[in-house]
C-alpha cells in the first residue's frame, strides 16, 4: 500500500467504527473545555472528568475563578497531578481573560498559547472542539499510531503534527483526531497489543512494526 492508500483505509475504517464521535473531556462551554484539557497533562481523562464537577461547581468561569485562591484551587485539583503548576495556570489564565478578553476565551491560536500553562497541544484541542477551526492536537495515542501505521516516523509530537496534517484532508482532521485517540484506547494500546482486534495496524503495518508489536 501507499501512504494515501495507507490513509484512505484508516480514514474509512474510523468512519466505519466511529460515525459519531464523543468528546473525551466533559464540558460545556470554552472555558470548561480549556480547564479541562489544561488538567489532562499527564493525567487520565477519566480522572479529569471526575476532578472538573467538583471545581465548576465552585467556578465555572473565570470571574468566579479568580475569587478562588490558587491554593483553594490546588487542593480541588491535586489528584490530576501537577497541581501546583496548573492551579497557578488557572488562576492566572483566568485573570488574563477577565483583563483583556471580557472574559471570554480568545479565539487564536497564538492567544491561547500566551496563556499560562496553555501549549501548542491545549489551544489545538480548545481550537477544534470548541470552536470548530482545524486543527490536529497529538496526543500519545495519535503519536504512537501514526508511527505503528507508516504515516509518522515517531520522532517527535511535532513531526506527527505535520505529517497527519500532511495527509489526511483538512475537513477531518477535527473527526479524525478524536477518532484516531478512541482507536488507539480500544484496539491499539500502548500496553497489552492484541493483533486480532487491532484492524488497522494488521491491515497496514510494517513487518518492522508487527515485529516489534509481537515481541512486547
Amino acid at each position: 500500500m501507499t501512504k494515501k492508500e495507507r490513509a484512505t483505509f484508516v480514514i474509512n475504517t474510523l468512519k466505519e467504527l466511529y460515525p459519531t464521535i464523543p468528546v473525551p473531556l466533559d464540558h460545556k462551554d470554552a472555558y470548561t473545555l480549556l480547564i479541562a484539557v489544561l488538567l489532562s497533562a499527564q493525567c487520565t481523562d477519566v480522572r479529569v472528568n471526575q476532578i472538573t464537577p467538583l471545581l465548576f461547581a465552585k467556578a465555572d468561569n473565570p470571574y468566579d475563578m479568580i475569587k478562588m485562591s490558587v491554593e483553594e484551587i490546588q487542593d480541588i485539583i491535586r489528584p490530576c497531578g501537577l497541581s501546583p503548576m496548573k492551579s497557578k495556570g488557572i488562576y492566572g489564565l483566568s485573570h488574563i481573560l477577565i483583563e483583556k478578553y471580557n472574559g471570554e476565551v480568545p479565539q487564536s491560536f497564538e492567544a491561547l498559547e500566551e496563556l499560562p500553562a496553555v501549549g501548542h497541544k491545549t489551544a489545538s484541542v480548545v481550537m477544534s472542539q470548541a470552536f470548530g477551526v482545524p486543527a490536529f492536537p497529538v496526543d500519545t495515542h495519535i503519536h504512537r499510531l501514526m508511527y505503528r501505521w507508516g504515516l509518522s516516523n515517531g520522532k517527535n509530537v511535532v513531526q506527527t503534527e505535520k505529517d497527519a496534517k500532511a495527509i489526511f484532508p483538512r475537513e477531518l482532521w477535527n473527526d479524525l483526531h478524536l477518532q484516531i485517540i478512541w482507536y488507539g484506547r480500544e484496539y491499539s494500546p500502548a500496553r497489552g497489543w492484541n493483533l486480532e482486534k487491532d484492524i488497522i495496524t494488521r491491515t497496514i503495518g510494517s513487518k518492522k512494526v508487527l515485529a516489534e508489536l509481537a515481541g512486547k
